[in-house]
């Protein structure tokens, strides 16, 4: 009954839904810089064509009239700035801890901020290497605390239940808030990683669980759901503590548990395999937006975007709830139209109203001409972000 009654209404929403949002929206897109998906286009490049090819990506952002990029700046303990803590990317130039004669993050705020578009640093807080090949600097967390990380498969992890660990990561952002204007920091969905083997949890924190998990009186679920509860709540606080105008953002997968709401099935329980209770950071407040990936159409059989939206919003205690929706994803089963019919749902009963897109690429390429649609539809007209 209830993903009847929100289908039903999905016309009407349309219809009522003009060319023209509101006049506060946030508009934003992921930049990934991990594996070079989004930008720079391929590590190595001088920095004059990395900086070309960010003024089009921001070039294209305005005249769309996005007002917000989150761009990823710490995709694996790593810098994408200038960092006294962590090593050069070796996304910009190819070698790990390698300079590449600018810094990125600073020349991203500025030509963002010129065109009227907030800049939010994107970190992931515990990856540390996506693969164990790569030729890491010295000082790379890895090599510097090699007690902290652990391999999963072909990656390296730092340990989210050692505590130093994730005072360390918290220590990194606290410096890029000091140092940066920034307008937001936003975290991912890696906090334990997925499983490999769906269903299967293989973590290798022994030793981490038995010098702390074992006096916490929790269980060994629990306690990493503790630890990940933790670093989002101590993040929250040293970002407020640290410049109180600074958002905080994350993005969690985009269902809390299978079987929530009922209608909901997924291959991945965050909650029981990835240790994220982002439900609970969400109602207690620990963040200023939070951006479920709510990847999927608006009318599949076991998924549906409007009623997991609805589901998202029940959760939050005045936090706005901006998803994440499925750009990427265009093609011959998901026409561009569906964008813009998911865009209008997320206007829907809200006063804050916004979405992310995954990811810019997609709106650079105006894949299946979704930039044009939106151009002449939805972003229509300008739109502040919320305050």
């Amino acid at each position: 009954m209830f993903a009847r009654f929100f289908l039903g209404t999905i016309y009407l929403a349309l219809a009522l839904t003009t060319a023209s949002a509101a006049g506060n929206e946030f508009r934003g897109a992921w930049v990934a810089t991990v594996h070079n998906l989004d930008w720079p286009s391929q590590p190595g490049l001088p920095a004059a064509t990395q900086k070309a090819q960010l003024r089009a990506l921001l070039d294209r952002a305005a005249e769309l009239r996005l007002n917000a990029i989150l761009l990823q700046v710490r995709p694996a303990s790593d810098a994408l700035y200038s960092s006294g803590k962590e090593p050069w990317s070796q996304f910009l130039t190819g070698r790990q801890g390698s300079s590449p004669g600018y810094d990125p993050l600073q020349f991203a705020i500025e030509e963002a901020h010129a065109r009227g578009i907030e800049l939010h640093a994107w970190i992931n807080p515990f990856r540390a290497a996506t693969n164990v090949k790569t030729v890491l600097a010295e000082n790379h967390v890895a090599k510097r605390h090699p007690e902290w990380v652990c391999r999963v498969g072909t990656q390296l992890w730092l340990d989210p239940g050692e505590p130093a660990a994730r005072e360390y990561v918290l220590g990194v952002i606290q410096d890029i808030v000091r140092r940066y204007d920034i307008d937001g920091v936003h975290i991912d969905d890696y906090f334990y990683p997925y499983p490999r083997t769906p269903g299967v949890v293989s973590f290798p924190d022994d030793a981490t669980w038995g010098r702390h998990g074992t006096k916490s009186g929790l269980s060994r679920a629990d306690w990493r759901r503790e630890n990940i509860n933790d670093f989002v709540r101590s993040m929250y606080r040293t970002v407020k503590a640290t410049k109180p105008s600074v958002r905080v953002g994350i993005s969690p997968f985009g269902i809390w548990r299978p079987g929530v709401p009922p209608t909901t099935e997924a291959q991945v329980d965050a909650y029981g395999e990835l240790f994220a209770d982002s439900r609970k950071w969400l109602a207690e407040g620990w963040c200023d937006y939070l951006a479920p990936q709510l990847y999927w159409s608006i009318q599949p059989a076991k998924q549906s975007f409007p009623v997991l939206l609805e589901w998202w919003r029940a959760q939050s205690r005045g936090k706005a709830v901006w998803p994440g929706i499925a750009t990427e994803r265009i093609g011959a089963k998901r026409p561009a139209s569906e964008i813009v019919d998911q865009i209008a749902l997320t206007r829907r009963g809200t006063k804050a109203p916004g979405h992310i897109h995954w990811s810019m690429k997609s709106l650079l390429q105006n894949r299946g001409g979704v930039a044009d649609l939106l151009r002449v539809g939805p972003y229509a007209e300008e739109a502040k972000v919320p305050r």
